[in-house]
């Protein structure tokens, strides 16, 4: 028991770094010891959240770990939730006394991004360019299978290009469902077969195989381009069962939005 004690005060002495990327549907957290991703969690974004609620799910979330929140020490976010954004910056200063680095204007990512005003560009879809870039070099081209399906091209030099923004999956098949009177949601599984027997399989394999197919065209079209060869990967909630149906990925990275939250924040130190 003592030796777990000192090595457990080891590692809060060294510190750990609380990084959150919030997106319209869920939200990615993960702690890092050093440059070491120790846990991390994928929970849903709920925008009416206050800070306290905030302070009250992340204190769970750690305690699964047998982790305080007085163990962090510092915290870096990106958000597309404006309401969110807010409560995260009065959870870190009331709960964790941290003052939070927040990605957009003025951080530095070391990605010069020639988007016509960059300030348009989503801190996830920078923050996976960031990662993307330092992890697979040049060029490369992320997927982001979220509430959109984004689409980000990164050049040899480490330019972001820009990319494309498509209706997610999972949105998709929700308009879908809201629109048609006779049709049900089903769950989002790979159907056996490209033919569907019945509705469900019918839908599913629309949904999946349509969806990839979507995805195989941009990134075809964007390497066409970009007149390189690309890598392709694949990241966001439903990038292990999109990836697989999809003929153009060529890796799938969970984690790449939180690993280019921690290399973002390791530049403005």
């Amino acid at each position: 028991m003592e030796l777990l004690e000192r090595a457990r005060f080891w590692e809060v002495e060294q510190g750990m770094l609380l990084a959150i990327d919030v997106g319209n549907t869920q939200t990615a957290v993960g702690i890092f010891k050093g440059d070491e991703l120790c846990c991390h969690w994928r929970i849903s974004t709920n925008k009416e959240e206050t800070a306290d609620e905030l302070a009250i799910t992340l204190a769970n979330l750690l305690g699964l770990e047998n982790l305080n929140l007085s163990d962090i020490n510092a915290i870096i976010i990106s958000s597309v939730v404006p309401h969110c954004t807010i409560s995260l910056a009065e959870m870190a200063h009331k709960n964790l006394r941290l003052e939070p680095l927040i990605v957009g204007p003025g951080v530095r990512t070391g990605i010069p991004i020639l988007y016509d005003n960059p300030h348009e560009v989503g801190a996830d879809r920078i923050a996976n360019a960031v990662a993307a870039y330092e992890l697979y070099e040049g060029p490369v081209i992320v997927v982001d299978f979220g509430t959109a399906t984004t689409f980000d091209a990164i050049s040899e030099k480490g330019e972001y290009l820009g990319g494309a923004i498509a209706p997610g999956v999972e949105v998709a098949a929700q308009a879908l469902f809201s629109a048609a009177a006779k049709l049900s949601g089903v769950e989002l599984v790979r159907p056996p077969s490209p033919i569907g027997k019945n509705t469900q399989a019918s839908l599913q394999s629309g949904i999946i195989f349509g969806s990839a197919g979507l995805v195989d065209t941009l990134v075809r079209r964007i390497k066409k381009e970009m007149g390189d060869n690309p890598k392709v990967v694949a990241t966001g909630g439903l990038a292990e069962l999109m990836a697989p149906e999809c003929e153009t990925i060529d890796e799938v990275n969970p984690l790449l939005t939180l690993i280019g939250l921690k290399k973002i924040y390791d530049k403005n130190i």
